[in-house]
């Protein structure tokens, strides 16, 4: 497969503004130095604690904050070094689906003008009926019929919101749809059937999705590979199944061993990590997961883990 996405040394910092004139006396480390590939039809799942940066990461791949520094090399042109005109065109090539269906969403706005928003934005559309005409393949696309056009959001459920998230997404044929929590703010049983339209429009539209997760489980349903996040860093990237038979960062052994199996014959050995998440303001020296790691050494806590890759599996380790 070509590669759609290339990220290279991407790195997010925040300000922490203090004194009476709001100087900045600290620096958040949201992102720090993150570098991955996403292939064209594939999925990239991207995993960790909440306050690791998924989301921070994704926002940044789309502009949608600022980077500090890195190459966010899309379709072959730098995303981050794009002028306006140039970022409104490429922006109909990267969309995103947001966490929570009902903040996503202005209820002042029928679903035609949301879901229509973009094709008018960006010339797609002229008239209202061919406004009309688009909008309502869309939302046949994802499972919503003509009625839904003329009302408004609180008229529908989480599962219906996301639909309509989805379908506002696809609104201008993107290649790479990055997709914040999608399901996680759903019924389980809603959850299946979004994760069942997602696969089922990327056969159809041949788009590649960057999904961000906490749920093992459900990332692994839907990826190809998976990458795990602490601490603003990837930590260990590899095929789905691959990372699941044979994890080999303790960071990712510890997630894997809190995912349930459902058969009360099988017994697995809980890892259970001590202490709590550092902060990102002030990161530990040398391996970020050394505090916690059962299985640190003396030089975890001196020097940089390097990046350890056998075939087509990579992690963040000393060992």
């Amino acid at each position: 497969m070509a590669q759609l996405l290339d990220v290279q040394d991407l790195v997010v910092h925040f300000p922490v503004r203090g004194g009476v004139l709001g100087q900045t006396v600290a620096r958040v480390h949201a992102v720090d130095g993150v570098s991955l590939t996403l292939a064209a039809g594939e999925t990239l799942g991207l995993v960790g604690e909440s306050g690791c940066g998924k989301t921070t990461l994704g926002r940044a791949i789309l502009r949608l904050i600022a980077a500090n520094r890195g190459k966010v090399l899309f379709e072959g042109e730098d995303f981050l070094r794009l002028n306006r005109r140039d970022l409104k065109r490429a922006r109909r090539r990267m969309q995103m689906v947001f966490q929570d269906p009902y903040a996503a969403l202005n209820p002042r706005k029928t679903i035609l003008d949301l879901v229509g928003e973009g094709l008018v934005e960006h010339g797609l559309t002229r008239t209202r009926l061919d406004k009309e005409e688009r909008v309502s393949d869309l939302l046949a696309k994802v499972g919503l019929g003509d009625e839904a056009l003329h009302r408004f959001p609180h008229e529908f459920s989480g599962g219906q919101r996301q639909r309509i998230c989805i379908a506002r997404a696809i609104s201008l044929n993107p290649s790479l749809l990055v997709c914040d929590e999608a399901v996680s703010a759903l019924d389980v049983s809603i959850q299946v059937q979004i994760l069942d339209l997602l696969k089922s429009l990327q056969q159809a539209l041949n788009m590649a999705y960057l999904f961000i997760g906490h749920d093992l489980a459900v990332v692994k349903s839907i990826s190809d590979r998976i990458a795990v996040m602490y601490l603003g860093q990837i930590v260990e990237l590899a095929k789905a199944e691959q990372l699941f038979a044979s994890a080999r960062h303790p960071y990712t052994r510890s997630l894997l061993s809190a995912v349930p199996i459902p058969d009360p014959k099988v017994r697995k050995q809980r890892i259970i990590l001590s202490g709590d998440v550092p902060t990102p303001v002030n990161p530990p020296q040398g391996c970020r997961f050394h505090p916690r790691c059962p299985e640190a050494k003396a030089i975890c806590k001196e020097q940089e883990p390097v990046w350890r890759v056998t075939g087509d599996h990579g992690w963040k380790c000393h060992f």
